[in-house]
Parts: structure tokens; C-alpha cells; sequence
């Protein structure tokens, strides 16, 4: 049994076999499950498997964490099912003419698009409300939702934005945002994007494009955004993000106000043991030490700036300004198997944090950016305190030597709080 399949774990993945009867089509075999199409599906049926099924995957009712739905076969917007994902289409206008052979195709297509999207979304939707209301404590949201399509890097003049297009259909899926605790966007990196400014514009947009939906669901307060992202490139899994990848990748995600992240690997990236020996070493030399680094700027900035009841974001999004420790005022050690800061900012640190961030106040919370006199107080007080002179060690983020074990296994994931 892998990691993944034992119950109670802080994110809980449920892939189209493991939370109710999800309608799709095995393209390999071209075998119709569950009916193939939404439009076909027993919701009823589903429903009653998928309440089954998180009391399975999720025993405690009380319990905190991430709920992510993996159903990737169809798309709930008629439109986006190009390529593959286009015997979606085929199959619902052959099932629409079965039952009235008097439409033309023209009309056929019309009607098939109406029900393929309202039962799309009957499947969506009611698998999020359940979710909700049976473990209200778990954040839900479906896996690669929302995207930004902002693809073509390799063309001149890659800005990375999302088009108008692309955002208007995202507009089209505000019930889909309404339903959701939580965003889950992936930003996963091809080879292509190695050491490349571009993987930057890339992230940052769809990141932004996820603040922005989120945004469009609530009057007040946002869906936290959890970004999916992987130590390796999608296209070479032997090959791992560099120092500067994970700039573009962590430390973009956190500039701009993301809630955390999740590493995503598989059991195929660390099948053999120099595999797993290169994912041991990455993870002691690069991995972990960047991400200490950035779940202590952050939570510096959010203390400091945003007097703890906010996080810190970009005054201007498309800048480069990174959520980064001051190398000559902090030291990153790995002491008995834990990461530690030791450090304490400058006054010239935290100016240079107002100058380049402002707040996003946490649901309820007052948190006004402090002026240059109120952060020089707020300094004197802290070194009274004694704090940030003692060395700080992570909570969720960090990753022990015992963890790193773990993550070699199947279908590493790991929520990282930034």
C-alpha cells in the first residue's frame, strides 16, 4: 500500500477511482466507465459512493487539511476539450441524436454542449458541497483548476499573461470557485524553462490568475491557493529544478501571495536506488534549505509589514522582487536533523520589504502595512524580546531526515506552508 492510500493523511488525493463513480472514457481500451459522459452518469449513485468514500480517505471529523479532486479526463467547459478530450464532445452529440434524430448537427452540437456543461457541473459541484459539509475542516478543490493556458514560451515577446479569452471562460466557471475552499493551480516546469527568465511569467501568471478567480467568488476574504509544482521536470524526471528554477517555481508562488504549495513527484521519477540517493542529496543541499528560506522570509514579512494578520504580496506583480533572507544577516544550518535560521533582519531589511510589498489581511484581521517609525519599533521591541536571536526552525514546512525517507516513496506529496 502506498503513502497515499492510507486513510487520515493531511492531503487527501482522490483520483477518479476513489471518490464516487466519475463518468470518463479509458482511452487506451475506448471503454465508456460510468457511463462515459456526464450527461450518462448516475449522480445519484456517485454520490452515495463518494460519501462512502471520504469517510474512508478522511475518518476524523474534526482533523485539518487538503482535499484535492484529480479528475482530469474531461473538462466542465464544452470549449476546452480539444485534443483527446474531444470523444467528450463526439460522444455526447451521438448520445443527443439517439434520442432525437430530428436535429440537425448544428443543433445537436448546441443542445449536447448545454448538457454535457449543466451535468458537468452537477458532477463538480456536488462532489465539493459533500466534501464541505462532511469534513468542512479539509480545504477542497479540484487539481489543475484554475489554468491560464499560457503556454508558447518559446515565441517572442512571452509575456506569460492569461489571455482574455482564457480569462473570460474562467469567468464562465464561477460556481466552480464559489464551491471551492481552495485553488489548486499546477505550475509544474518542462526542461525547456531550465534556468530560463520565462518559467518566472509563467508562474507568476498563473498564480495570479488563480488570486484572481478566487477573488471574483468572495466579498470578503479569498480561497486560499495552494500551487502544484515538482522537484524534477515533467519532461526529464531524472533531472531536478536548479536553485534558480525554484526561484521561478516557490519563490514566485510565495511573492505573489500564495497560501503554500504542493511537491508532487511519482514512483517512476525514484524507482531504483541511485534514484532515490540523488532525491536524498537534492533534498538535503537544495531543496529543503530554499524552502527554510522562504517560509522565514515570509512569515518575517508577514510579522514585521503586516503585523501577523496578513501575508505579504508584490506592490507590483509582474516585478522581481523575492521573498528572500538577507544572506548577510541570516545563516541556515542543519543541526540534529532539523533546518534552523539563525538571524535577526535590519532595520534596511524590513524598508526594503515595505518598499516592495504591501498586505493581503488574513479573513477578519486588520493588517495595514507599518510605516518606516512604526517597523523601527517594532524592531527594538523584538531584539528586547530576544527574538529573531535564537535560532527558528520550521513547523509543517520542515522536512526531517525521517520525512525525506517517506517522500522517496510512492507518489511523493508534500504540503509545504509558505
Amino acid at each position: 500500500m502506498s503513502l497515499l492510500q492510507v486513510p487520515g493523511q493531511f492531503l487527501s488525493l482522490f483520483y477518479t477511482d476513489r471518490l464516487g463513480l466519475y463518468p470518463h472514457v479509458d482511452l487506451t481500451s475506448r471503454k465508456q466507465l460510468n457511463g462515459g459522459i456526464p450527461q450518462r452518469g448516475n449522480l445519484k449513485a456517485s454520490m452515495n459512493k463518494a460519501r462512502a468514500d471520504i469517510n474512508y480517505y478522511i475518518p476524523s471529523k474534526t482533523s485539518r487539511g487538503l482535499a484535492v479532486i484529480d479528475w482530469e479526463e474531461w473538462r466542465p467547459l464544452w470549449n476546452r476539450n480539444w485534443g483527446t478530450k474531444r470523444i467528450y464532445q463526439t460522444l455526447s452529440v451521438a448520445h443527443l441524436m439517439q434520442t432525437n434524430r430530428s436535429l440537425t448537427l448544428q443543433q445537436a452540437t448546441d443542445k449536447a454542449k448545454q448538457q454535457f456543461q449543466v451535468a458537468a457541473k452537477s458532477f463538480m459541484s456536488g462532489m465539493l458541497a459533500m466534501g464541505r459539509a462532511m469534513r468542512p475542516n479539509y480545504l477542497w478543490g479540484f487539481y489543475l483548476f484554475p489554468n491560464c493556458y499560457n503556454y508558447g514560451w518559446e515565441k517572442p515577446y512571452y509575456t506569460g499573461r492569461c489571455s482574455k479569452e482564457v480569462r473570460r471562460q474562467n469567468d464562465e466557471l464561477l460556481w466552480l470557485w464559489e464551491s471551492s475552499t481552495a485553488l489548486y493551480p499546477s505550475v509544474y516546469l518542462q526542461v525547456s524553462l531550465a534556468n530560463n527568465p520565462r518559467a518566472a511569467l509563467m508562474v507568476r501568471n498563473r498564480v495570479q490568475e488563480a488570486l484572481r478567480v478566487s477573488a471574483l467568488a468572495r466579498q470578503s476574504g479569498t480561497a486560499p491557493v495552494f500551487a502544484y509544482m515538482r522537484p524534477v521536470f515533467v519532461d526529464q524526471n531524472k533531472r531536478f529544478l536548479s536553485q534558480g528554477d525554484l526561484v521561478s517555481t516557490i519563490g514566485e508562488s510565495a511573492a505573489v501571495g500564495v497560501s503554500g504549495a504542493v511537491l508532487e513527484g511519482a514512483s517512476a521519477d525514484y524507482d531504483d536506488q541511485t534514484s532515490c540517493a540523488a532525491l536524498s542529496s537534492y533534498l538535503f543541499t537544495t531543496l529543503n534549505p530554499y524552502i527554510t528560506n522562504v517560509t522565514i522570509a515570509t512569515q518575517l514579512c508577514s510579522n514585521f509589514l503586516c503585523r501577523g494578520n496578513g501575508r505579504c504580496v508584490r506592490k507590483n506583480y509582474n516585478s522581481n522582487n523575492y521573498l528572500h533572507l538577507n544572506p548577510e544577516n541570516f545563516r541556515i544550518l542543519h543541526v540534529q536533523k532539523r533546518y534552523l535560521v539563525l538571524g535577526r533582519p535590519t532595520l534596511s531589511d524590513l524598508k526594503a520589504l515595505s518598499r516592495r510589498f504591501t498586505c493581503q489581511c488574513y479573513k477578519g484581521l486588520s493588517c495595514s502595512p507599518r510605516t518606516y517609525r512604526e517597523l523601527a519599533k517594532a524592531l527594538i521591541f523584538s531584539v528586547k524580546q530576544g527574538l529573531y536571536q535564537r535560532f527558528h526552525t520550521l513547523n509543517k514546512a520542515m522536512l526531517d531526515d525521517t520525512h525525506q525517507a517517506s517522500i522517496t516513496k510512492d507518489n511523493v506529496k508534500k504540503n509545504l506552508k509558505v
